[in-house]
């Protein structure tokens, strides 16, 4: 996943008592009268009027509301409106709105910088002929091979079918890049995201809004994150550049992510709640919502205030991921790029990530497995893995016996004979030709000037594609391959005159039609790679113990996923 990746490991209980210590105090820097914003949680059960009152009565008015879950967004001048909310009996929780905040000085390390790493070898150019059967870049998709997803293999027998409805929950979708458009669905595609292009300190967040209103059309992608996600699952046959593991479903952009890659909440629970009312089949998340990489309910390193946040992120996700799971959405997301086992105590050196006052900045804490990433922790989500061309798990992935359910191919760009960088042992997807132009990284007759990004024409239309890596990468994988299961064993959705497949199948085909793989010998592994800074190169290690069997373990879950066998029958 992108600047969101994701994290942890159990499986999270809805939280229903948010009592608030009566020794909190109001927000210190907020003046009497000056207005901040909330997310509020109702308690379950309330009817909206009794919400509605209670927020009123501790000093709040709602500007946004999802009543399918029970989550607002509420603006308030009450320096104190955190504890009055939280002494209304109809009110479950309240969070910061981490919309209006301070940026950090120090920008987040973002899950950008796992993924952009760039290699330094020379590619061979490629002749970009396409054969009968093949994609003219299909020679590149190590990936599509790992898994199956080929012409040869899991695309004669079922390419998917356009009644399957996959979400893409992430920072947009370039809906007219050439390589996406033919399987793009402009009319159910939304935007739950409004651009923020400075904090209330002036630290720039998402940059100058591209439209007047600050929200971006339903097929814009600034961050490119997203359309490379939805390239993975669903790029087309069309004898251009390449094709997805399902080249033949349906892409939706359900927006929830900003322009600078943060991910907020109440945006997550729409875009949830939105995918679960329109017949959408699969969603991929390859994110987790901001700022606390990890949500505890109660560690003693947080403050009051930040356990009562984290608190009720955990409880608003969960409602949205039930909302959805129980109308046959199946959700599958990233499980991190942080190399670390999620079912283990661990230190978080990145929350917050994105500051709600003045002075707020990252701290250390530690953070025991009770602690949750969402929504990757989610009860009902399926968190991937990401493995590399030689199918070992990736230097970066994040893993845990009981977390992970299977791995993908996600790209390990260090999985090379010397361990130095190669893009060729990235994951290639399309990329935006707008975001290539502005960056700069096209020479004046079009052709790419860096070695991880590739060009592919038919007659007079080019497309672009580039290798990134990441856990981001693995998950829509295993997306594609969810929606070939609903694609040949899905039932006609009377909602929408669509296919659905109940989503505890769909698990279990993809969890039983993997391919196990074992851990390594020893199980205690030590990943080697260099990087190269100032022209010199930098040696780096990473020591990871995979824990469990052939058939279910920490590193693969239950194997590398298999588009052929989960449709072979």
């Amino acid at each position: 996943m992108r600047r969101a990746l994701i994290s942890a490991a159990c499986a999270v209980t809805t939280v229903t008592a948010l009592a608030f210590p009566a020794s909190a105090a109001p927000n210190p820097t907020q003046a009497k009268g000056e207005v901040s914003e909330y997310v509020v949680l109702y308690k379950e059960g309330v009817s909206p009027d009794a919400a509605h009152r209670a927020v009123r009565s501790a000093g709040g008015s709602i500007v946004r509301e999802n009543t399918d879950v029970g989550v607002a967004t509420v603006r308030s001048g009450n320096p104190g409106f955190v504890r009055a909310a939280m002494r209304e009996r109809a009110l479950d929780g309240a969070a910061r709105n981490r919309v209006i905040g301070e940026a950090p000085k120090t920008p987040k390390k973002k899950a950008a910088d796992v993924e952009r790493t760039v290699g330094t070898k020379t590619r061979a150019a490629l002749a970009g002929k396409p054969s009968k059967n093949k994609e003219p870049l299909a020679d590149l998709q190590w990936d599509m091979k790992q898994i199956h997803a080929t012409a040869d293999g899991s695309y004669k027998k079922e390419p998917g079918d356009k009644r399957v409805l996959v979400g893409v929950l992430d920072t947009g979708v370039d809906g007219d890049h050439p390589d996406i458009a033919p399987n793009f669905n402009r009319e159910l595609s939304r935007n739950f995201t409004t651009d923020i292009p400075t904090d209330a300190n002036g630290a720039e967040v998402d940059g100058p809004c591209e439209f007047k209103s600050c929200v971006d059309p339903n097929d814009w992608d600034d961050n490119d994150h997203g359309t490379h996600v939805a390239s993975t699952i669903a790029s087309p046959r069309n004898g251009l550049g390449m094709a997805g593991v399902a080249p033949n479903v349906s892409i939706v952009n359900i927006r929830v992510g900003q322009d600078s890659g943060y991910f907020f909440l109440q945006p997550t629970v729409d875009g949830l709640t939105y995918a679960a009312k329109n017949g959408i089949d699969v969603v991929n998340m390859s994110y987790y919502v901001d700022p606390w990489l990890y949500n505890c309910a109660d560690n003693p390193a947080d403050k009051p205030e930040d356990q009562l946040e984290q608190r009720t992120i955990i409880t608003a996700v969960q409602r949205a991921l039930d909302f959805a799971h129980e109308r046959n959405v199946t959700l599958i997301s990233a499980a991190g790029n942080e190399q670390v086992d999620y079912t283990k105590t661990n230190v978080d050196t990145t929350s917050p990530d994105f500051a709600s006052e003045p002075g707020e900045k990252p701290y250390e804490r530690t953070v025991p497995a009770s602690c949750v990433s969402m929504p990757t922790e989610g009860e009902h989500v399926i968190p991937i893995s990401a493995t590399g061309p030689s199918t070992r798990k990736s230097y970066y992935s994040s893993y845990g016996n009981g977390y992970v359910a299977v791995a993908a191919p996600g790209g390990d760009k260090v999985d090379t004979t010397d361990q130095r960088p190669d893009d060729r042992a990235g994951i290639w997807a399309a990329y935006p030709e707008r975001l290539a132009k502005a960056r700069g990284e096209l020479n004046a007759d079009g052709t790419p000037k860096t070695p991880n990004i590739i060009r592919s024409c038919k007659g007079d239309e080019c497309a672009y594609y580039q290798s990134i890596q990441g856990t981001s990468m693995a998950s829509p994988h295993a997306v594609g391959v969810a929606a070939l299961i609903v694609s040949r064993y899905g039932h006609r959705d009377r909602r929408n005159g669509g296919l659905t497949l109940d989503p505890r199948a769909v698990e279990g085909i993809l969890r039983g039609t993997a391919t196990a793989k074992d851990c390594p010998d020893p199980r205690t592994f030590e990943y080697v790679w260099y990087t190269q800074q100032d022209g010199k190169w930098v040696k780096h290690t990473s020591t990871q113990t995979c824990e469990g069997s052939k058939g279910q373990n920490g590193f693969f879950g239950n194997g590398i996923v298999d588009a052929l066998n989960a449709i072979r029958h």
